[in-house]
Formats: structure tokens, sequence, C-alpha cells
């Protein structure tokens, strides 16, 4: 029977080599394919936040909880119709078996003691505030699906959230899986080095980020704004909070709404208007 996948290589048993923190976030994912997140998930940001025991992520592969010599996890759809369905048994056994519960039933008013995500095109669109409420949790387990989807037992008795990551279909619950783990485990205290680095990110104050520049100041004869290199702090920022909302304003302007503006930036956005308007 495989184990868990929990790090790069032969790596393979729970927690080898690594030190889990007793306030860790800890993240489980039932997959049919666990190889696909060991290069994701053993470098950068994520390999640091599990090397410091801050994040405790733990790849199972689904095949574990089937019992047919061919390890099933799906079958044909009631009804006809191409496609397979991913089975329930494999899922809720899996579960269970991670969360340590008693099985479910029907006529049970039970619900799984954390987050369970069902990665769907049919649930709710992945954003950042999801995000930082996945990220207050002590505990999350995550399942990626493939063909039709999952039964619908899983998504009415098993799971408790349904997330998408927009308006397409890949091949496969685990990419999306990866970015849903990322986004959250990067909101943990001490995966980004300051705090202000996630306070400030595209979507973390209902705004797109200001540009950013970096050396040589002049590129090409492309130069960076003077306001930028006049180590005047208050002006930057300033500079940097009217870059960001015209930004906003420009590529996602429903985000606009009901965002806390100041009397100067909501200045601002009438001149860009009145300025798109032709307005003299």
């Amino acid at each position: 029977m495989a184990e868990e996948y929990t790090g790069a290589g032969a790596d393979r048993t729970a927690g080898a080599d690594r030190t889990v923190a007793p306030a860790a976030l800890r993240i489980d994912i039932v997959t049919v394919l666990p190889d696909m997140f060991a290069g994701p998930f053993d470098h950068s940001l994520i390999r640091r936040a599990r090397d410091a025991g801050i994040v405790d992520l733990r790849v199972h592969d689904l095949r574990r909880w089937a019992h047919d010599r061919h390890r099933t996890t799906d079958d044909y759809a009631f009804g006809g119709g191409g496609g397979m369905v991913m089975k329930p048994e494999p899922l809720f056994e899996a579960v269970e078996a991670i969360l340590g519960i008693e099985p479910l039933r029907a006529g049970d008013a039970r619900v799984p003691p954390c987050p369970v995500v069902m990665m769907t095109p049919q649930g709710r669109r992945f954003d950042h505030g999801l995000a930082r409420e996945l990220a207050g949790q002590e505990r999350l387990v995550v399942l990626a699906g493939h063909y039709e989807g999952f039964d619908e037992r899983v998504r009415m008795h098993l799971a408790t959230h349904e997330v998408s990551i927009g308006d397409f279909v890949v091949t496969g619950g685990e990419i999306p899986a990866m970015l849903l783990v990322d986004a959250v485990a990067r909101l943990r205290p001490g995966v980004v080095g300051l705090a202000t680095a996630t306070d400030t990110d595209s979507f973390a104050a209902g705004r797109i980020e200001h540009p950013h520049y970096t050396r040589p100041a002049e590129f090409r004869g492309w130069r960076v704004p003077d306001v930028l290199l006049s180590g005047h702090h208050g002006e930057v920022e300033r500079w940097r909070r009217r870059e960001g909302l015209r930004r906003t304003w420009e590529r996602r302007p429903d985000l606009l709404d009901g965002l806390a503006l100041t009397d100067e930036e909501r200045t601002w956005l009438a001149a860009w208007r009145a300025d798109a308007r032709g307005d003299a």
C-alpha cells in the first residue's frame, strides 16, 4: 500500500526530516496523481514553509482506499452518457481516515471537523478573500477530481466547500489544488518575510497593485518615474496608491464597487473618468 507523499525524491513518510510547529496549517490533498505535486511543493516559498514547520503538507494517493485489485476510483455514470465519475467510497474513506472520524452515513448530522475543499468548475470562484478565510483554518482537506467530476453524494455530504479557479476546464483538479494551496499557504504568518508583502499584493486590499520597477533606472530609453528615485517616501506612497487605483479602474473596474476610497482617490477617479469621456 502506497504511503502519502510528503516531500521530494524518496521522502514518502509523513513528517520525515521535517519539524512541524504546533501552530502549523496542515493541508491534506487527495488525488489519483500524487507525483504531480513533487515539483511545485519542493521549491520556493512552499518548500521553505514546510521546512520551517509553518505548513504541514501531505498528498495522499486516493487509490489507497480503492478495494478492487485494479484500485478503481471511477466508474460509469448511472443513466448512461459519456465520461466517468469519481466513486464515493474511496473519497469518503480517504477523508474519514485522514481526519480520524467515524464513517458518515445518511441521517447523520455530523460534518467533517475542518474544511473539505472540492476543486470543481461548478464551485465558488477562488479569490483573495476565500484564500484568507482558508488560511485562518488549522487544517484543510483538498479533493482533486477527474473525468466528469465527483459523485453527487461527495458534493452533498462530504465536501464543505466547492471551489473553482475560473470559467474554464482543465484535465484534472491537481493544478487547481496547487494554486489554492500556494495562495493559502503564503498568507500564513512567517511564510512571506514581511507581513506588508501580502497586505499590499494585488487584490489583498480589494484593488490591483501598483507598478514595480528595479535597476537600471533607465533601460533603452525607458526611465523609471522620477518620484520613485526621489527618496521622498510620502510621495512614493502616494504615487503607488494612485497608480494602483488607476490600474484597478482600467483593468478591473468591478473591484471598485464597495471599495472604501479617500476624498483624494475619489478626485483622481473623477478626473480619469472625465478624461475618458473627453470632457473639457
